[in-house]
């Protein structure tokens, strides 16, 4: 019989976003499958350490018991063998995670399986996996960097960071504020606040996971789902994302306008489990402070140019 997932958030998540495996993913690199193969039989009943995903996945499992139904799946889907996958079947029941979904693809590449999995959202260390999820619009997906050394998150409530253009939104605007320059971009969005934002590749992840914050006994002002934008954004260009956001009918808890400055610290107040951007220059001191994946611009956008 199938199964029908419209209404629960899926969520894609790599075995090296999960857990650490770095040092298993270098033999693999420097020493080839069959010593990769022996290091992971050799150690099969060790668990593997959280890994940058790790938090994020637990604390939204705990949303299915809040909301006494299932709300959030999670799928974990890996290049590896079936074989060299015990490891992680093992290390799911060390660290209690409920998770029933695998897909061990034994080197394939993992993209073709996102709509077998009614997949939302698809976080991997594989950025060939990630850039054709990415230009197949299928879903939302995010290249995982390393995670902080030191961070300290909050183990009841999931908090979900984002950045605007080229994230929730089309790259467009981005692309006209490269193109043209600040001043430009400002009149451009000034002139059309009533305007609403052109989707982007996480506008209908957004959506899904405000629609899972009404699902949820609490209401929408206290849910322990909090969404937020992290954006350079700044007036008078911050009235457009707002109005936008309404025409969705999406409910964003928190909304932070820097004007160009660093976004650290903010999404270090917030706490986020996840932030999410394109620009690698956000990432790179984001990242030491919060888990954090970048958005790929699609194949095709001037923006890789």
């Amino acid at each position: 019989m199938a199964v029908d997932l419209s209404q629960i958030l899926v969520i894609g998540v790599s075995t090296r976003s999960l857990f650490n495996l770095e040092k298993e993913n270098e033999i693999y690199e420097k020493e080839g499958v069959d010593a990769f193969r022996n290091y992971q039989l050799k150690h099969e009943n060790e668990p593997l350490e959280p890994g940058t995903a790790f938090h994020l996945v637990k604390n939204l499992l705990q949303l299915n018991q809040l909301a006494k139904k299932q709300v959030v799946e999670i799928v974990v889907m890996s290049r590896n063998s079936p074989e060299t996958g015990v490891r992680v079947l093992h290390s799911l029941q060390t660290h209690g995670l409920a998770i029933t979904r695998l897909a061990f693809s034994g080197g394939e590449p993992l993209s073709p399986y996102i709509d077998a999995y009614s997949i939302d959202l698809f976080l991997s260390k594989d950025s060939s996996d990630v850039q054709q999820v990415i230009d197949s619009g299928k879903c939302a997906a995010a290249l995982i960097y390393a995670p902080p050394t030191d961070v300290q998150l909050d183990d009841i409530k999931v908090k979900i960071a984002f950045d605007a253009d080229a994230v929730l939104f089309s790259d467009e605007s981005e692309q006209r504020y490269k193109r043209e320059g600040l001043d430009a971009f400002q009149k451009h969005e000034s002139e059309n606040v009533d305007v609403p934002l052109t989707e982007g590749p996480f506008a209908n992840l957004l959506k899904k996971l405000s629609r899972l914050q009404h699902q949820l006994p609490v209401g929408i002002e206290d849910s322990p789902l909090r969404l937020a934008i992290v954006t350079a954004r700044s007036a008078p260009a911050h009235l457009r994302v707002i109005k936008t956001l309404r025409n969705w009918g999406v409910y964003v808890n928190e909304t932070y306008f820097l004007g160009g400055l660093s976004k650290d610290n903010v999404l270090a107040a917030f706490g986020a489990h996840i932030f999410f951007d394109d620009q690698d220059h956000h990432l790179e001191s984001a990242s030491k402070v919060v888990p954090s994946g970048k958005v790929p611009y699609n194949s095709d956008s001037p923006l890789n140019k």
